[in-house]
């Protein structure tokens, strides 16, 4: 059954930075190539963080220069570029995001101690998690539980500096109807940072790819399998480009999508997909 097709492919070469729109991609078990292949490590607290704690580096900007996908290009919020692996590279990006970082490419899988998570900023367990999803008093927080354990102990699936799951589909149906929701944000897709934005033609529901959980998904010549939605954090307030804050977002995105927007996928077969390409449940 045809659900739409595939209006952009988006990668984010380092994690939380905004990224760039391309073409086409060879989706793997790490999704889109270069996808969220640098991140940057917290060197006062510890552990790889990103604009859930360290908000401003959503005012970064990365993008690769090459095709082999060498180390990306930052351009920082006052419009300097410097590549994440020039020796300045660091200092520049903690000036800009006003904690001190490092930068760092994906490393191996084994090396568990790069992936631990760095030390909580309240001690408070709750708090803490209120704190990272923005929620107020009285809104429920996500099920956690429904995310791979491993993400207790670490702050991504080793090997990976995903969130959870290499790949984040959305649909520009959700965005429409978010903005009807909410009709004084500005609605964006870069605040929401999928992979895969899918146009449909709006006849399927508000929120059309909640019910593609537990589904396969038929694009190109890749198979994705469907996971978990994805529940939303204070990320979405950020500014990012000309964007600005905007907290009420997330307190519609709680109250009014059951603080769900977009759902998480793994690649089950390997393939081809470009924009223009036809999504189909399989």
């Amino acid at each position: 059954m045809s659900i739409g097709t595939i209006a952009e492919i988006w990668r984010y070469p380092v994690k939380s930075m905004a990224g760039e729109r391309i073409e086409s991609a060879e989706l793997g078990a790490l999704g889109v190539p270069g996808d969220r292949g640098w991140a940057v490590r917290d060197e006062v607290r510890g552990g790889i963080r990103g604009a859930k704690k360290i908000a401003p580096l959503m005012l970064c900007k990365a993008r690769y220069l090459d095709a082999q996908l060498s180390a990306p290009e930052i351009t920082l919020p006052d419009g300097t570029t410097i590549r994440a692996d020039a020796a300045g590279a660091a200092a520049a990006v903690s000036a800009a995001v006003g904690t001190s970082v490092t930068l760092w490419p994906r490393r191996p899988i084994e090396d568990l101690e790069h992936y631990r998570r760095g030390a909580p900023d309240h001690e408070d367990m709750e708090v803490e998690l209120r704190s990272v999803f923005g929620r107020e008093a009285g809104e429920p927080l996500p099920d956690l539980s429904v995310f791979p354990p491993e993400l207790f102990e670490y702050e991504s699936p080793p090997g990976t500096y995903f969130d959870a799951f290499p790949l984040l589909l959305l649909t520009d149906a959700s965005l429409r109807r978010l903005q009807e929701l909410a009709p004084s944000s500005s609605v964006d897709v870069r605040r929401f940072r999928p992979n895969l934005l899918i146009h449909t033609n709006g006849s399927d529901g508000e929120f059309p790819e909640m019910a593609w959980q537990g589904r396969r998904i038929a694009i190109g010549s890749a198979v994705l399998e469907v996971t978990v939605a994805c529940p939303r954090c204070v990320m979405i307030t950020h500014p990012v480009d000309e964007l600005p804050r905007d907290s009420g977002l997330l307190r519609t995105v709680v109250q009014k999508a059951a603080q769900n927007v977009g759902v998480y996928a793994r690649v089950e077969t390997p393939g081809t997909v470009s924009r223009g390409d036809e999504a189909r449940l399989v």
